[in-house]
């Protein structure tokens, strides 16, 4: 049976060459499963200068004009065989209309297109999708600017320097949810590890070097990597052992490989729990692919 039984798509309705339709519905197609559109929209402030009457007709107006637009797509995809249920409905409160919704219909996955903000934005108010990393109780499916509709690679990032309970039960979520969408949609399955040695810190080490204190720690490093990748039965050209910044090292993989799925934690732990949901957010504006976060 698919791990995925029913999905949830949101949209931008005013976007409508979004790539993320197409997305929601290869997944669909591919396993089987039923799909919800769901299109917020927020009520136009200019409408306010109308008086009631005639704001009332223009909000209905365009309103039926993404209606009419949505249902022209659904119909689309009833064509190709897809069960397609669609809504469009005003909102004044976006992050908790999207989690209320989630929290009524209970899919396996919610779908939505990576809604890029500015870093001088980002720094005064939080962006709407890391609310839902934060706050969303499923997994997301972020859909990036790049990559096949349906994946044709997933890479499952992974941390491997922490064997604490938590954070090997996490890798174990990505693994499996990796694992679980490239058999859905007969796509290669990668493993990777960003290994991060600049947090180096060189203190009274005995008169050892630097050079050499840096070489054990990534021979640590790659060995608890390789152990991971063997318990999840990892082919070995299929693992991939990445020095440098995990922001920068997977947005450099996934530019190379030319990935279509990076999945990842939305927290992970690393040595005395540090938090790296913020690579998982920050990693949104810099792959050029789709995030899967767990």
């Amino acid at each position: 049976m698919s791990q995925y039984q029913r999905l949830l798509l949101i949209i931008n309705p005013a976007l409508r060459h979004s790539p993320a339709i197409n997305h929601a519905a290869a997944l669909a197609k591919a396993s089987g499963a039923s799909l919800h559109i769901a299109a917020f929209i927020k009520p136009l402030k200019i409408l306010s200068l109308l008086d009631e009457g005639e704001q009332e007709k223009a909000l209905e107006s365009y309103r039926q004009d993404h209606r009419d637009w949505l249902q022209n797509q659904a119909s689309k995809l009833h064509a190709l065989g897809l069960e397609v249920t669609t809504e469009v409905a005003w909102t004044d409160d976006m992050k908790q209309d999207i989690l209320d919704r989630v929290t009524e219909m209970q899919p396996d996955l919610l779908i939505k297109e990576v809604q890029h903000e500015s870093a001088l934005k980002r720094a005064f108010f939080t962006p709407l999708d890391w609310h839902l990393l934060r706050h969303c109780p499923i997994p997301i499916y972020l859909v990036g600017g790049g990559g096949h509709a349906l994946p044709r690679k997933v890479v499952a990032a992974v941390d491997a320097s922490d064997t604490a309970p938590a954070n090997s039960e996490l890798n174990e979520r990505i693994i499996q949810q990796a694992t679980n969408l490239a058999l859905q949609c007969d796509a290669e399955l990668h493993l990777l590890y960003a290994c991060d040695l600049s947090g180096v810190y060189l203190a009274d080490m005995g008169g050892l070097a630097l050079q050499d204190i840096t070489k054990e720690l990534r021979t640590t490093e790659e060995q608890s990597f390789i152990k991971l990748a063997g318990r999840y039965g990892v082919p070995s050209d299929r693992r991939h052992f990445v020095l440098g910044h995990p922001v920068s090292a997977l947005s450099d993989f996934a530019s190379e490989q030319k990935v279509d799925v990076i999945v990842m934690g939305r927290v992970q732990y690393h040595g005395l729990e540090k938090l790296l949901g913020s690579t998982t957010e920050h990693i949104l504006y810099q792959v050029p692919c789709s995030v899967l976060a767990v």
